[in-house]
């Protein structure tokens, strides 16, 4: 890396671009694919659900046991970008959640439609509760250390 591209912002880096528009690309597959096997009883966007909720647990636990580990640089700066922001950036779809609520709210389905919302906005803020804990058990399981 030269001095220039070491003062860059990162997002300013094609290294880094490549990185997590390759990250990006295997999340949309992941989700394309769970999105056709999930089933969706009655209309009802649970593969949207599932597959944000399980997102939201993953970067919780990525981010955290990450971060326990040190700096921002090399390849846990490497593993945050393609796994953090590429794959799982990719893989969660808020926007489609938001389109999933309008729909159910459109056709009638208001409580179905409230309930959808709650559920996947407590239920993110839950399941990234529960991965920032299962990364922090799982560190202190690996190196040996009670916090």
């Amino acid at each position: 890396m030269t001095t220039t591209e070491a003062t860059k912002a990162l997002h300013r880096q094609w290294g880094f671009i490549g990185i997590v528009a390759a990250g990006g690309v295997f999340g949309a597959l992941a989700r394309y694919g769970l999105g056709l096997v999930i089933p969706a009883p009655n209309a009802w966007p649970l593969p949207t659900l599932v597959i944000n909720l399980s997102g939201a647990l993953a970067l919780g636990a990525l981010l955290e046991g990450l971060s326990r580990r040190g700096s921002d640089v090399g390849n846990r700066r490497v593993l945050r970008l393609a796994l953090g922001t590429g794959f799982l950036g990719a893989y969660t779809t808020y926007s489609t959640l938001a389109l999933d609520a309008v729909h159910l709210f459109t056709v009638g389905e208001a409580p179905g439609a409230v309930g959808y919302l709650a559920v996947s906005l407590l239920g993110g803020a839950a399941a990234t509760t529960a991965g920032i804990w299962l990364g922090a058990w799982h560190h202190r399981r690996a190196t040996g250390r009670q916090q």
